[in-house]
């Protein structure tokens, strides 16, 4: 169903360019507002409807209508999910290995303070 919906929303994406193409300007487009065109209205004079300006709008409408029925397809169909939900055995684990431990280097034990010299003073 979703890739019928696709197939449908690029051929009526390529009608849709098509049809925009084929319609002819309105006198001048943005480039001739500053310079008085002198056309009634701010965007240019209103024109008849043609068979090409229905086909853009139909086209356009159904563009914008799969295009939501669409992203509301795909956003149903991928839930978010955890990455590890989908494996079923759990990992073994591991023995820890024994660090090293660090010496430090055997210093000699400190020696005795050193008792003063006897004083020859008499008091």
């Amino acid at each position: 169903m979703y890739g019928i919906l696709v197939g449908i929303l690029i051929l009526d994406s390529l009608i849709l360019a098509v049809a925009v193409l084929l319609q002819a300007g309105q006198g001048g487009g943005l480039a001739s507002m500053g310079g008085g065109a002198g056309t009634d209205t701010i965007m240019g004079g209103r024109q008849a409807t043609t068979l090409l300006t229905k086909v853009t709008w139909w086209t356009a409408g159904i563009f914008l209508f799969l295009a939501l029925v669409l992203t509301f397809m795909s956003q149903s169909a991928s839930q978010v999910r955890s990455v590890l939900e989908g494996q079923g055995q759990t990992p073994t684990p591991v023995a820890p290995t024994p660090l090293p431990i660090e010496t430090q280097p055997t210093a000699p034990p400190p020696a005795a303070p050193a008792t003063p010299p006897p004083s020859n003073r008499r008091p």
